[in-house]
Order: structure tokens, then sequence, then C-alpha cells
């Protein structure tokens, strides 16, 4: 690939800046734009040197091409000078589907577990082989002459549509994304139409009711834990320190594989990773080394220590994701006390869901919310955070950043922020307040 000028409007966003990243190890100058406040993925770009500017539209040149976030529309000022210049010009997912091809492309789809899953995968091919990758928590890595590319394909807007991937591995098809999909027949057929668009084989969840329902002109292989999968996971072992199983395929044993990861999922994730292994014929005992060293990706389960509470940080966001959450630190912590604190996101998944988070949320000991969590297709709606408290039984009250003082009420126990939002301001200022009431050695 010859080596250009890459210049992205709307480099923080997580896919983008992974991407960025990917650009930039391949050799390529990258710069771009964005907002001035600071936001997770900032980091990489700073620490590989990747200019980030302030939106202008003078800062677009006629030698660069030019890749814009989707959130991006044709009346923002750098890309109406872009279309004005009239340089290359791509959106995000539409460059990422071009990219894909000069490798053994695998690709990770799904409603929940896409970012996990994909980080998992591109830290286990890459002990065994080149690997390049780009996965949805702004983390990304190109490396030249790869054999394989791992990326994450999200089915929002169906913008998974541009990829062509040699593997695809779903991890399951639900109802998200209500400002979009209309239900979850149209997921569902988002889906098939991505399924159809796969090269060599797709690996999908077998416990998925839709995915069983995939007609495609690819083999499917579908994994879990039941007889009827083609790649099971057996002698399942969760333990407050990892999972373990063996993995079949149909009757064959692969190996014994352990990932240092919490909740049902975990299992499920890792036995996708071996599956797509086994296909490639890569050597299983190395696939099990990588898969043991493993340290997680961000703002999924990411924990710290205050004083005497753990602190959990995840995305979770949506009824499935947070039941999930849930029972990892279950599995982690089975003597602690586990409290949620849960930023709503968006005022349309909060109507949609409404009952389902406060069933799934009452799985905690305690439960707090936030104000809901606007987006910018959408400022406000019917509904709020006091609504969704009103229906859970173990707490529901609404804290705010200002005032965290609720939460120092427990003690030796596990504290959960999640959301999808800017929940972890509220997670800072209840550090600031442990930090502040803890005692201090002289």
């Amino acid at each position: 690939m010859e080596t250009k000028t890459y210049y992205f409007i709307g480099i923080k966003g997580s896919g983008m800046s992974a991407l960025a990243l990917v650009l930039h190890d391949l050799g390529n100058t990258v710069l771009g734009s964005d907002i001035t406040q600071y936001t997770f993925t900032q980091r990489g770009l700073e620490q590989a040197g990747i200019e980030v500017l302030p939106f202008d539209p003078a800062n677009i040149k006629p030698e660069y091409t030019v890749i814009a976030g989707n959130s991006f529309t044709e009346d923002h000022p750098e890309v109406k000078r872009a279309l004005e210049l009239e340089v290359p010009f791509f959106r995000y997912h539409d460059f990422l589907g071009h990219l894909i091809e000069n490798f053994t492309s695998i690709g990770v789809a799904g409603a929940h577990g896409k970012t996990s899953t994909t980080g998992l995968l591109a830290h286990t091919l890459s002990g065994v082989a080149k690997t390049s990758y780009l996965i949805g928590d702004g983390s990304g890595k190109g490396i030249p002459d790869s054999q394989f590319f791992v990326f994450e394909a999200d089915e929002y807007r169906r913008h998974f549509l541009a990829y062509h991937p040699d593997y695809l591995i779903m991890t399951n098809i639900d109802f998200d994304h209500p400002d979009y999909y209309t239900g979850i027949e149209d997921v569902y057929d988002a889906f098939e139409t991505e399924a159809k668009q796969v090269k060599k084989a797709i690996f999908a969840w077998g416990d998925d009711s839709w995915l069983r329902k995939l007609k495609v002109d690819v083999p499917v292989y579908y994994y879990g834990v039941s007889d009827k999968d083609d790649f099971v996971a057996k002698n399942v072992n969760r333990t407050t320190s990892g999972s373990s199983f063996d993995a079949f395929f149909h009757d064959e044993l692969i190996g014994h594989f352990s990932v240092p990861l919490f909740g049902e999922h975990s299992v499920l994730n890792a036995l996708a990773v071996v599956a797509v292994s086994h296909m490639e014929k890569l050597d299983a005992e190395l696939i099990a080394t990588e898969l043991a060293s493993f340290e997680g990706v961000k703002r999924r389960f990411s924990e710290k220590k205050v004083a005497d509470m753990v602190i959990i940080d995840d995305y979770a966001h949506h009824p499935s994701e947070i039941q999930a959450t849930l029972d990892a630190a279950r599995q982690k912590y089975p003597d602690k006390e586990v409290i949620a604190v849960f930023q709503p996101h968006t005022f349309s998944r909060t109507i949609a869901y409404l009952d389902d988070f406060a069933k799934i949320l009452d799985q905690a000991d305690q439960v707090f919310l936030t104000e809901i969590f606007s987006s910018a297709r959408e400022k406000s709606g019917a509904i709020s955070a006091a609504d969704l408290g009103a229906k859970i039984e173990n707490g529901g009250e609404v804290v705010h950043a200002e005032d965290m003082s609720p939460l120092l009420d427990y003690h030796n126990a596990v504290v959960i922020f999640m959301g999808a939002g800017d929940v972890q301001k509220y997670e800072r200022a209840y550090e600031d307040l442990l930090s502040d009431i803890s005692p201090k050695s002289n």
C-alpha cells in the first residue's frame, strides 16, 4: 500500500481513533480534529504522536485523504470543505471495508460482546501470527504484511454492510438502537444481509434462536455449551480467579483453555476465539497460552481498588449487558455486596427497556441511578431516571456528580459504574470523596 496523509474528522471516536492508529502504524501520516474535551481514546493518539486539532475548515488541505466519523453530516464545516476541495473522501465504515480486503479478515458482530470478543481475538492471534486489529475501545494496531485483520463490525445504521470479511463471529442478535431499528426482525434482517457477504465461514452463538435461522451460502459453525453445537465448551469451571473449559469440535477434543475473565459470556467469547483458530489450523497450545494472558479491554469490567472498595467501570448500557456484568462481579466477588450505579443512555432506549432495566438492575444488592445521558440525536424525552428508579426495589435513588455521598454508606463492597455516556465523571467524584475520607498514613 502506498503511504498517504489521512485526515480524520472526529478522530477521538472509538472506531476512528483505532483506525487512525492502524493507518499510522502502516507508515502513513495521520492527523485529525475533534472536540477539545478529554476522552478516554485520546491517550493512544497522544502516545503515537498523532496531532489532534480543534475543528476548523482551514485544517483540510488538498493533498489529504479525508475520513469522516459517521456522526458528522455534510453541513459540518470540515466535511463541507473536504467536499469543496474534492479530496478523496470516505466514511469510517466504507474506508474500513476497503482496508480489510488486504488481509485474512475476521469480523466480530453482535448486539453485545463485540468489543470484548474482538479484544480477546486480537490479543490471542497477535501472539501466534502477524495480526492487525481495530477494537471498539479505541485500540488499533497496523502491522505490515499481517496474516490477519481482526475488527469490530458494528450493526448501527447497518454500517457493517460495508464489510465483506473472510470470517465473522456473531455473538448474538438483540433489539438495540431503537432510534434506528424498528424491532428485532429489522435487526435480524441486517445481520442476515451481512452474513451473506461473508466469504469463508460464520461462527455463531448456538443458543441464540435468531442466529439459528441464518440462511447463508457459507458454513455456519455454532458454538456454546450444548451437544447440538459444533464447537462445545465442556467441564466449565468458573472460579474467583477466572474461567476454564475443555473445547471440542464435534467429538474431537481441541484442548483445555483458561481465561482470567469472569461471567458466563467470557467462556463463550473464548470458545469463539478457539473456533476461529481451529479453522485456521493454528496450534491449540499456543492459543491456550495467549488466552491465559489476556488483560481485558478498556471500559469492560475495568477494576481498581480505592480505600476498602472495589470499583468497576463498564460500558454496559443494555439489559443483557448489565446482566452479564453483574454475573461477572458475582463470580469474582461472591462474598461482597454489589452496588450498581447506572447511567441510562438515551431516552428512547430507556423507554424501550424500562421494565427490563428495573428487573435486571434488581440483581444488584443496591442500585443508584444518574440522570439520563442524552445523545446528539436526542436531547430530551418523555421519561426521567426517577421513573426508572420508581420501578426498582433495591434502591433506585438518583445521584448527582456534585454529591456522591450516599455511596459512602458502603464498605468492603463492589461498586459498578455502568453506562455508555459520561458515567465516569460520577465514578471520579466518588473516588475523590473516598480518598478524602480515607485515613492517611504519615
